[in-house]
């Protein structure tokens, strides 16, 4: 993750890290009140998310993110997001294709990075990732 990032070059280095199959933990605070709602999951606590996340990554191939609307709001210290996205990966285990259009919304807070007093950079502290309801 590159430091003094905006908030929006972290978002769009985490749609590459899901693409690329990189570690996406780092990209979330790790922090008992972070929390993470997936298409069929509800993570509560950055070391629930850290361990969710790296089952996907192991589990996942061949991940497709195509961002078509994102929108994000930089404040003091906070950046909001709304994003929608045509996510697609394999299921390793079976072979199986999925395929979503998806809307995201998240909460990402600016920290001071541990290595440079100089620099920050954003982390998650809430995402929600959300699929329209087949009917």
């Amino acid at each position: 993750m590159s430091q003094s990032a905006s908030a929006e070059a972290v978002v769009r280095e985490y749609y590459d890290a899901l693409r690329d199959g990189d570690p996406l933990a780092p990209y979330f605070a790790d922090d008992e009140r972070t929390v993470k709602f997936g298409i069929s999951e509800s993570l509560f606590g950055g070391s629930e998310i850290a361990a969710a996340l790296e089952e996907q990554t192991e589990t996942t191939d061949e991940w497709t993110v195509e961002s078509t609307n994102l929108v994000v709001d930089e404040r003091d210290g906070f950046a909001t997001v709304a994003d929608e996205v045509t996510m697609a990966w394999t299921k390793t285990t079976t072979g199986e294709r999925y395929r979503f259009d998806s809307r995201w919304s998240a909460t990402l807070v600016e920290r001071d990075s541990a290595d440079d007093s100089s620099a920050s950079d954003w982390r998650f502290v809430s995402m929600h990732v959300s699929a329209p309801r087949e009917l």
